[in-house]
């Protein structure tokens, strides 16, 4: 009895349509020099946290939900006295997806979290760091729908950083576009 693996969608879509696009447009010789999706980093700092050590655990669980993977806390580095800060202290969360996690989580942010974006236009394409990585700020985390509105007791954002092996912003441009980023200069680019 054969039993069949499942493949994320996006990861298909990556290996069937976007490597032979990018293959074409930048000249690779071969398939290992496409640029490649490497993880999806998820972060949020949490205000507040130094007083009511519950918003982290709000935190940790809210993200654990967004991602479908186990979120840990983030810990300060040193004391700073004016926040009342202590070495050690939890701060915020994160959490770091890869492979079948990391395309499931990027096909529902582009599919479902981003249009429900109060007047969505596009996301930025300037925040890329120049090694071809890309980040992008969330103000509300209320925009995922795994996320209930009426059990939510502070709004708060959180950074998604894509990391890819690209070397240029260009190259991680195009490959983020090829998988269906809804960056905001498409249309002017196509028009010319």
């Amino acid at each position: 009895m054969a039993t069949t693996t499942y493949t994320p969608r996006l990861q298909k879509k990556y290996k069937d349509e976007v490597v032979p696009a990018l293959m074409k447009k930048f000249g690779y010789s071969s398939v290992m020099q496409c640029p490649r999706l490497v993880k999806i980093c998820l972060n949020q700092g949490v205000k507040g946290s130094v007083a009511d050590k519950k918003l982290i655990d709000d935190a940790v669980g809210e993200m654990t939900l967004v991602s479908g993977q186990k979120a840990v806390p983030t810990l300060s580095k040193k004391d700073i006295s004016n926040f009342k800060l202590r070495k050690a202290m939890p701060i915020g969360c994160r959490v770091t997806l890869r492979s079948g996690n990391m395309y499931e989580f990027l096909d529902r942010l582009i599919a479902v979290t981003l249009p429900r974006v109060r007047d969505f236009k596009g996301i930025n394409e300037k925040s890329f760091d120049g090694r071809g990585n890309y980040t992008m700020g969330v103000t509300e985390q209320i925009i995922f729908p795994e996320i209930d509105i009426d059990k939510v007791n502070k709004i708060s954002g959180m950074d998604i950083t894509f990391v890819t092996t690209a070397n240029t912003n260009e190259e991680a441009y195009e490959l983020l576009k090829e998988l269906g980023m809804p960056f905001k200069n498409i249309k002017k680019e196509e028009t010319n």
